[in-house]
């Protein structure tokens, strides 16, 4: 950022002060319901002397509901007396969409991972952005974003972080990654896109903060595998932080395996129809192998398009509902790296 400008949301929390405070960040928002209303976005803040700052963020789809269970835990659970420093929760983040359940926001369609640093002049998604962008992470010694494959994606749980050419930054990134404690992690190439610049983690990175990100299941639903690794993971990241003691610590059942993710790792709906999969988050899959096929019952006549995979690989995610366009993203591969 070249200049700051100023947030026109109010937190009524006190990032400064030692204790533990539960409040909401007001984002006022004019409507017809609500003439002189806001939107009040959860926040936690747990603070004892000095020491690190870990922004914890769940909700950022809203979707996503793994993150929340956890963050929502960690909130409830924690007390000053346990840590070191400053933990910042934000369990619901686009709380709009949070709130109605779905990956954008219901008042202005937005998809919050996908318009940082955001703009404080902005739509209600923007306005939200550009507080964790200008608010948030300044404050923070490490970022981690918690998500799920959300509605329309099956992910076998996973954490991850993207790739800098600045192999000393890669490297104390990847310490993190471990440190998080996932049987599954995965690493993301700067190129990858979809926007990649304007995700928070994204962001957090410009800034020159640890980022990290999670994708535990998805579906629309809670697993209880999925669950407990958000609790145990960011319990792991407040102790390598020493903001919780090492004691804290739970070492995953296995070793992390570390994935590598290239743009070229995705499989893409070439037409509209029902998706039938013939693979499923977990399985190894070698190059040419049939990975679905697309039928068209509204054409009784027309044979499906199957699909192979484009090269070999882990099966990180897979497409959930059945129905798909043409664009859809049916599965997504990783590689050891």
């Amino acid at each position: 950022m070249t200049q700051k400008r100023r947030s026109r949301l109010v937190p009524d929390v006190d990032f400064d002060r030692d204790g533990v405070q539960h409040g909401y960040v007001r984002l006022f928002h004019s409507t017809h319901d609500s003439a002189y209303g806001f939107i009040p976005i959860p926040i936690s803040v747990l603070r004892n002397g000095t020491g690190p700052t870990a922004l914890f963020v769940s909700g950022n789809h809203g979707d996503e509901y793994e993150g929340q269970v956890a963050l929502s835990e960690l909130a409830r659970e924690l007390q000053p007396a346990d840590i070191k420093g400053r933990i910042i929760i934000l369990p619901m983040a686009n709380y709009p969409a949070a709130l109605a359940g779905r990956r954008v926001s219901p008042i202005d369609d937005a998809n919050l991972n996908r318009i940082f640093p955001g703009d404080p002049d902005g739509s209600v998604s923007q306005q939200i952005a550009w507080f964790i962008t200008s608010e948030l992470i300044p404050r923070a010694n490490l970022v981690c974003d918690l998500h799920s494959g959300g509605s329309s994606l099956m992910y076998s749980p996973c954490a991850l972080m993207t790739r800098f050419e600045d192999a000393e930054r890669t490297a104390k990134l990847r310490e993190a990654l471990i440190a998080f404690g996932t049987p599954l992690a995965y690493i993301a190439e700067p190129a990858q896109g979809q926007g990649a610049d304007q995700t928070l983690g994204g962001v957090a990175a410009q800034q020159g903060v640890m980022a990290l990100g999670t994708e535990l299941g998805g579906g629309g639903t809670v697993t209880p595998v999925a669950a407990d690794m958000a609790r145990r993971g960011v319990r792991n990241l407040l102790a390598y932080l020493g903001i919780l003691p090492e004691r804290a610590r739970v070492a995953p059942p296995a070793p992390t395996r570390v994935l590598g993710v290239s743009p070229d790792a995705f499989l893409y709906a070439p037409e509209n129809g029902v998706f039938e999969p013939l693979a499923a988050p977990g399985d190894m899959v070698t190059a040419g192998q049939p990975a679905c096929r697309i039928h068209f019952p509204e054409t009784p006549g027309a044979a499906p398009v199957e699909l192979a995979f484009p090269r070999a690989g882990y099966v990180l995610c897979r497409r959930v509902p059945a129905r798909t366009k043409r664009g859809d993203c049916l599965f997504g591969l990783g590689v050891d790296a």
